[in-house]
């Protein structure tokens, strides 16, 4: 009796396209704590999401409205990963980022989406940034719906210490934007800041259009936080004592900060 032979293996399945850049996105963010008290916090502004090595070009009445200076450049990206052990796969990095506007930008969170040539995620680096012009980069080895754990290292809020852990999920953006970031401390209940936007086209008329609806947005949204952690402080929320950073990161950055 003649054996059966085995039935051929599927084949492979293709990487998932990477998402197409630039794009906009017109995007909700909300802060969200429940001790000592519950308190919720939303603004609205606009991200952008481009590729590393290609930052979009604007004619040059708009370009004061979307700057990219701050942004690092792919030798600081990579330099940054060769620091951690970690060989750089020359595929694409898409980004998502608040533009500067009139040269000045306040961009909480930068997300590298660092691909394979094949086009499949290989690592994700979040950047954050406090107010106070420290940054910090977050190596993240995420799961298929982007979600990683990782340890605090940064003073953010004033409310907040530099303990406790990350819970993020930072899936690429499709025709929508949705990402979280969860503080958990010993003892408390967690912190939670989201993202949530819609795709639109990374058009002049676009940009403008969004521009004249939030005008001055990276202004505009220091200015919120700001105030909001005032109000916060009044009804009694207790501040943590900031401690000294030094920042990590390979590269020189230019570029406003607040």
């Amino acid at each position: 009796m003649n054996a059966v032979p085995p039935a051929p293996a599927p084949p492979p399945r293709p990487p998932a396209p990477v998402p197409r850049a630039p794009a906009l996105y017109e995007s909700v963010v909300r802060h969200v704590r429940s001790a000592p008290f519950r308190s919720a916090f939303a603004h609205r502004t606009y991200y952008w999401l481009t590729e590393l090595d290609r930052p979009p070009r604007l004619p040059w009445p708009l370009r004061a409205l979307a700057g990219f200076g701050h942004l690092a450049s792919r030798a600081d990206l990579e330099g940054y990963l060769r620091g951690r052990g970690v060989t750089p796969d020359g595929g694409p990095v898409l980004v998502l980022a608040n533009a500067s506007v009139l040269g000045y930008v306040f961009d909480p969170l930068t997300v590298y989406w660092c691909h394979r040539p094949d086009g499949t995620l290989a690592r994700v680096v979040a950047e954050v940034h406090n107010t106070y012009g420290d940054r910090h980069r977050y190596l993240l080895d995420v799961d298929g719906r982007g979600r990683a754990e990782t340890a605090k290292a940064m003073y953010v809020s004033p409310f907040h210490g530099t303990d406790g852990t990350y819970r993020l999920a930072l899936p690429e953006p499709g025709e929508r934007l949705a990402l979280s970031v969860t503080l958990h401390t010993e003892g408390a209940p967690p912190f939670a800041a989201s993202v949530r936007g819609r795709r639109l086209p990374a058009t002049p008329a676009t940009l403008l259009r969004l521009a004249l609806r939030h005008p001055l947005a990276p202004l505009v949204g220091a200015a919120r936080i700001r105030t909001r952690g005032i109000g916060l402080y009044l009804r009694g929320l207790p501040v943590r004592p900031r401690p000294h950073h030094r920042d990590t990161t390979a590269h020189e950055k230019t570029g406003a900060r607040p």
